[in-house]
C-alpha cells in the first residue's frame, strides 16, 4: 500500500497542476522518454485511470498528460522548448478558464440557495 502511495505521489507531482509540461519536457530533454523501460513504465501507469485508483490523485488532470505521453510523436515533440511552452500556456489558459467557470457556478448556486424559501421546521416543539 505504501509503495502505491509513493508511486502516486511521485508521478502525480511530476504532472502536477503547476509544472506538468516543464517536468515532462525535462524528462524528454534528458532522454528518458526515448528509453523503452521508461515508456513501458508510462504504459503501466495507465491503471491509474481506473476510478478505484484515480480517486486518490491530488491532480487528476495528470491522467491526460499520462495519456498523451503514450504517443511517441508527443514524447518527441516535448524535446522542443517552443512546443513544451505552447502546451504549458494552453494548460494555464485551460485552468484559468476552469477556475473562472467554477467560481461563477459556485456563485450561481449560492444565490439560488439563498432565493429558495426555507421549509418550516417540524421539530419537537410543544404548544401551550
Amino acid at each position: 500500500a505504501m509503495a502505491g502511495v509513493m508511486e502516486t505521489e511521485g508521478w502525480s507531482c511530476v504532472f502536477s497542476q503547476k509544472y506538468p509540461v516543464f517536468h515532462c519536457a525535462v524528462l524528454a530533454q534528458r532522454g528518458y522518454l526515448r528509453e523503452k523501460p521508461f515508456v513501458n513504465y508510462l504504459k503501466y501507469l495507465l491503471y491509474w485511470k481506473e476510478p478505484e485508483y484515480a480517486k486518490f490523485l491530488k491532480y487528476p488532470h495528470c491522467l491526460h498528460m499520462l495519456e498523451l505521453l503514450q504517443y511517441e510523436h508527443f514524447r518527441k515533440e516535448l524535446v522542443n522548448a517552443q512546443c513544451a511552452k505552447f502546451i504549458d500556456e494552453q494548460q494555464i489558459l485551460h485552468w484559468q478558464h476552469y477556475s473562472r467557470k467554477r467560481t461563477r457556478l459556485q456563485q450561481a448556486l449560492a444565490e439560488q440557495q439563498q432565493q429558495q424559501p426555507q421549509a418550516p421546521s417540524h421539530g419537537n416543539t410543544t404548544s401551550k
